[in-house]
Parts: C-alpha cells; sequence; structure tokens
C-alpha cells in the first residue's frame, strides 16, 4: 500500500513570502508563511542571508513541522525569503523544494516561485544546449540558469534580460546575496503584494492575510511586468514591456484567504456578493441554505442574507485527519469525502435544501457529497455554483484534473444536474462572477471557464515531471 494524497479540489502550487530589513527577518517570514499555508501543505523552505553567508532550512511538511525554534535562530540575517509548496504526488524529492539556491561568480541566488512557466520545455532544452546540468526539476532552477549566463551585466539588467526571456505567471522572489527582489509577470496572473514593516523594513507576500499576522502595513500590489528590488539603498522599480493585465479570477473564486485583500478588493465580500449574485440569477424555494465546507460558506453567507432562507452548516468537517491517510484496498474517493465531511441528520431530514459550492470541479466527489445529502434525508438537493462550469485546463500554475474528469467538461447543465441527482442545478454566469469579484474594470484571466488564454502559450510540464493527478 502506498501513501495517498486525498484532496477533492484544485490546487495552487504554492504561496511565497519575504522579508528585508528586520533582525528578525527569518521569525517574520515564518509567520507570513505560517498565514499561507492554505496556499501549500507538503512542504515549506526558507533561505536567509547576514552580509556574508546564506542560510538555508527546507523540508517535507507543513510549517509548523518544518520550523524549530532552533532552525529560526539558526537562519541568520536581516533578509530573508520562504515558499510554501503544494503538490499531488505524495512523494516529493528535497530536491524541489523551494527556495531554489545556487552560487555562481562569488554571487548567491535563492528563488521561490509561485505560478507555472508556460514556455519551460523550451528553456531547458535551450539551457542544456548551452551546456546547463539541473539538478531539480522546478522552474525555479530555470531563473537560477538564465541569470547565471547574463556574464558581465549588472543585476539590474541581468534581471530584465532574464525575464524577458520567460513566459506564463510568475510572481516571484529572490533574494541575491543581500537583495530582496519581487517579480511579478506582465499579465499579474498570480497576486504579490508589497507591505511595511513597523521598524520601517519590508515584506512582499502572496497576500495580505501575511502582513496582518506580523503587523506590517499593505503599501500596494506589485505592479504587472514590475521588478522590485529592495537594499539597504531603499526601493528600486524596473519594469518588463506592459501587457494587458489578467488577473486569475479563481483566486477571488476559492484560492484566496477569505481575510486578504486581492486585486484591489476584499475577497471575503467578493465571495458574498457571488451568493448575492447568485440569488438575484436562481431562486429556489427550500428550507435551509448550507455550504460545501469551507470554501463555500461566503458564497452561502451571501445568498442565505439575500434570500431570508436560514443559513445552516449541514455538513461538518473533520479538520483533524491530517494531510494523507493510507487507503486500504476497499477505499475510495466517497470514504475519502465522509472522513472529511459529515452531515447533520436530524438537521436534513425531511428537508429541501439548497448547497453552495464554489466551484464543483470533479465529479466523482461532488457525486459523494451529494449522494450523502439524500442518505441523511434530505428531500430536495439544489446545488448552486458560485463560479460558471470548469470546463478547460490552466496553464497557468493551477493543478485542475485532467480535462475528461472535470465535471462539466462536454456535458449540458442539465445532463450535470440529471447525472448527479440534482433537483436543480445553476452556475454563476460569468458575468454575474466578474462583477461580484471587483466590477468590469478589473481584467480577469477566466480561460478555465471560457478558454479565452491572455497569451499564446506553449504546452506546460509541470513541476512534477509527470500528469499531475488530483482526487
Amino acid at each position: 500500500m502506498h501513501n495517498q494524497l486525498i484532496t477533492r479540489s484544485p490546487r495552487d502550487k504554492c504561496g511565497v513570502c519575504g522579508v528585508f530589513g528586520h533582525p528578525e527577518a527569518a521569525r517574520l517570514t515564518y509567520f507570513g508563511l505560517y498565514a499561507l499555508q492554505h496556499r501549500g501543505q507538503n512542504s515549506a523552505g526558507m533561505v536567509s542571508h547576514d552580509g556574508s553567508r546564506t542560510w538555508t532550512r527546507k523540508a517535507i511538511g507543513l510549517i509548523s513541522e518544518v520550523f524549530t525554534e532552533e532552525h529560526l535562530q539558526s537562519l541568520k540575517g536581516e533578509a530573508a525569503l520562504g515558499h510554501v509548496l503544494d503538490s499531488s504526488l505524495s512523494d516529493i524529492s528535497i530536491l524541489n523544494i523551494q527556495p531554489f539556491t545556487a552560487t555562481h561568480r562569488g554571487r548567491t541566488i535563492s528563488v521561490a516561485h509561485n505560478g507555472s512557466i508556460t514556455n519551460i520545455k523550451q528553456l531547458r532544452a535551450d539551457l542544456h544546449a548551452k551546456g546547463a546540468i539541473f539538478h531539480s526539476e522546478i522552474s525555479s532552477e530555470i531563473v537560477v540558469h538564465l541569470l547565471a549566463h547574463c556574464v558581465g551585466l549588472d543585476l539590474v539588467s541581468a534581471l530584465l534580460t532574464t525575464f524577458a526571456e520567460i513566459k506564463g505567471a510568475f510572481s516571484m522572489l529572490l533574494l541575491v546575496d543581500g537583495t530582496l527582489v519581487a517579480v511579478r509577470d506582465p499579465h499579474g496572473f498570480r497576486p504579490l503584494c508589497l507591505g511595511r514593516l513597523d521598524n520601517g523594513g519590508y515584506v512582499v507576500a502572496s497576500e495580505t492575510c501575511a502582513f496582518d499576522l506580523i503587523d506590517a502595513k499593505y503599501l500596494r500590489d506589485i505592479e504587472p511586468g514590475e521588478i522590485l528590488l529592495i537594499d539597504s539603498n531603499g526601493l528600486r522599480s524596473v519594469y518588463l514591456p506592459q501587457k494587458c493585465p489578467s488577473f486569475c479570477i479563481f483566486e477571488q473564486v476559492y484560492f484566496a484567504r477569505p481575510d486578504s485583500n486581492m486585486f484591489g478588493t476584499s475577497v471575503y465580500q467578493s465571495r458574498k456578493r457571488m451568493g448575492e449574485a447568485l440569488a438575484r440569477e436562481c431562486r429556489v424555494e427550500a428550507d435551509l441554505v448550507m455550504p460545501f465546507p469551507d470554501s463555500g460558506i461566503y458564497a452561502a453567507l451571501g445568498y442565505a442574507q439575500a434570500t431570508a432562507i436560514p443559513f445552516e452548516l449541514g455538513l461538518i468537517r473533520n479538520h483533524y485527519i491530517g494531510r494523507t491517510f493510507i487507503q486500504s484496498a476497499r477505499s475510495d474517493r466517497a470514504l475519502a469525502v465522509r472522513m472529511k465531511l459529515n452531515p447533520v441528520r436530524s438537521l436534513l431530514r425531511g428537508k429541501r435544501v439548497i448547497i453552495i459550492d464554489d466551484s464543483a470541479i470533479s465529479g466523482a466527489t461532488v457525486s459523494s457529497k451529494i449522494r450523502s445529502l439524500r442518505e441523511a434525508g434530505a428531500r430536495e438537493v439544489h446545488l448552486l455554483v458560485s463560479c460558471p462550469p470548469i470546463r478547460f485546463s490552466c496553464a497557468y500554475g493551477i493543478h485542475f484534473p485532467a480535462r475528461d474528469r472535470l465535471l462539466a467538461n462536454g456535458k449540458s447543465i442539465v445532463q450535470i444536474r440529471d447525472n448527479l441527482g440534482l433537483d436543480t442545478l445553476h452556475y454563476l454566469s460569468l458575468d454575474g462572477l466578474i462583477k461580484a469579484a471587483g466590477g468590469e474594470s478589473v481584467s480577469y484571466c477566466k480561460a478555465c471557464m471560457d478558454s479565452i488564454c491572455p497569451e499564446r502559450k506553449d504546452p506546460v510540464e509541470h513541476e512534477s515531471g509527470g500528469v499531475e493527478k488530483i482526487m
């Protein structure tokens, strides 16, 4: 038997956090990563720099499992950056845990990346042809090799040259000796933001919730195409050629923590507005509104408040089963769902139930949850989803199931409803989602919903080196 990762949802690769100009840089980075744990639960890593040397700690596990007090004290210096990783593989090589660090011509470069480089296959082939030797499968190493080939250039010129060659989504942090560098791709697919510490230092993180935990003040988002250098002289920005911003709409729907502000709006309020938009588009006579925990909670609150139908928690989530468990020969997805979510039978028996889900990605897992409600005695089951159908794969860092395993792939809404045994199925319209997420003034990437990609992309080679599986 093998340890298999049990998950019901799409997965983002990671989250990043970096601190400059604070004597407890590693400790603050640790707490920042703690706030970003939802973006990656498989491994964590951190590097720091004390002015003369780079210190490193990375391992498989949660933040609390990877770093002890002794580790934090060993990560010396006033500059640090860290990374949390989510992978669909149960076996993660230590070589593929970020940040990736290498020394070239006396300069130590560490890189932590969130997103997906779409031309990684071609870049690796070109670098191989020039004699590069790779030690990992991660895209962060590509950046180190490209920088190493910028012989004779100063750091700013090397960064501009390197990132001009990279396509796709890259919200990235680099620690180059004592300089912290934040880079966001010209489309701005993945989030990245800048904060100020109370001592005058700076912090950069994937989400603003990381700032709250360390009492940092949010200053602004890193702009699409911006390369921000932070050193003892302060802040300096240079820019890659401008492209149309295309922020990932799925961050608002699912990935971001609800207490974060992202792309200029509150995630919590955005998700409530999605529920309110569902209420305008689809009114259903029912006895209660309930979410699929946990990410459906906020849209369900919005729907319940807009319709005056009571909000209830009809499924209770078990938060203590851990990230993995050993499945027996008879284990299946239904068992995995039951281990995580258990119905409140006395609440559901004989009731007309509206379920609010954030995305309804996988047919197998949604079907198991619907079946559990029927078995608990629900008289009617109506499923309302706070985003349009997910019908396409993502090239920019979200690991959806294979396209043929997406619930909505190749099926009409009526077919999906009948296959799931629902009384009602409604997906939020794309127009309703955009307005709820921040309005038409914000430009979003919606390729997983409408197949319109912001850039012409090359085939993606996932960092796992194989097909990503979501169970």
